[in-house]
């Protein structure tokens, strides 16, 4: 079944777990992750960036998406990450996605407000759920340094939420894309902002976390958990410097390297 990303984010923020959300850029991932969806019993996001969808055609990735979906016959549903420009949102609503990510978190306040706020009124327009982002997280989603990290501000993202309208909000509170070493998040601060709002948080950059702070998140009320650089690690390790007669061999190994890791963090994401 295909999830409304929004309704599903407020049901684990009241029932104080969360969402695993996993990044995808080919059939293997999606198969791995759809997997361990199914073992696990659990409803799942599945995303692609920008940077995946170049890779791999917009129509393609949302037909093995969409397929693998169907197949599994999981709860899940296809999500945008970390789009950057209105246009990227507009042509994945276009194209079936029901849920999306518009980060102008290295903007200016107000031209992140501005962004998300005309991201908002298109996507509601079309019955699409938005995941906006305040607060600079310095590295990008491939690990690459940009900038400098600021966190959010209880007062920032209380505003933010109130000027767009967004159905959830990205913070950033020590959290790092690439999974780097020694990654661990401000729970205090954590805390007053998940307090301050009324709509699910969302956290970027976790594969570098602990699990003691993944369960502490999530009693905090954060509902969605994005992870992409374990997913890269574990099918990379698993075929890296390998020689097959049958390429298929590798990626089957693959696979199953991957669903062990969505497995994982999907149970830590239950919190149970």
């Amino acid at each position: 079944m295909f999830l409304n990303v929004s309704e599903e984010l407020k049901k684990a923020r009241i029932g104080k777990y969360a969402i695993g959300a996993f990044n995808t850029s080919n059939l293997e991932i999606t198969k791995a992750i759809c997997s361990a969806a199914k073992e696990a019993e659990m409803p799942i996001i599945i995303q692609t960036t920008p940077s995946s969808i170049e890779y791999a055609g917009l129509e393609q990735i949302i037909s093995i998406v969409k397929t693998e979906i169907e197949i599994s016959g999981i709860d899940a549903s296809l999500h945008l990450d970390h789009a950057k420009d209105f246009e990227t949102v507009k042509r994945c609503i276009d194209a079936g996605y029901r849920s999306v990510m518009i980060d102008g978190s290295k903007l200016p306040f107000e031209e992140n407000v501005a962004l998300t706020k005309k991201v908002v009124d298109y996507a509601h327009s079309k019955n699409v759920s938005v995941e906006g982002e305040i607060g600079a997280i310095a590295t990008e989603e491939g690990g690459e340094i940009e900038g400098k990290s600021e966190y959010s501000s209880v007062e920032e993202t209380r505003k933010f939420v109130d000027l767009t309208g967004v159905d959830s909000v990205a913070v950033s509170v020590g959290n790092q894309h690439g999974a780097p070493e020694g990654e661990k998040i401000n729970l205090a601060l954590l805390k007053e902002i998940t307090e301050s709002i009324e709509i699910p948080v969302v956290m970027h950059g976790c594969s570098g976390l602990s699990e003691s702070d993944i369960k502490s998140a999530v009693d905090l009320g954060v509902s969605k958990f994005n992870i992409d650089t374990q997913i890269r690690i574990a099918f990379s390790k698993t075929i890296n410097g390998e020689y097959s007669e049958d390429y298929r061999k590798m990626m089957v190994r693959a696979i199953d390297s991957v669903q062990k890791v969505v497995e994982r963090y999907i149970k830590l994401f239950s919190n149970k």
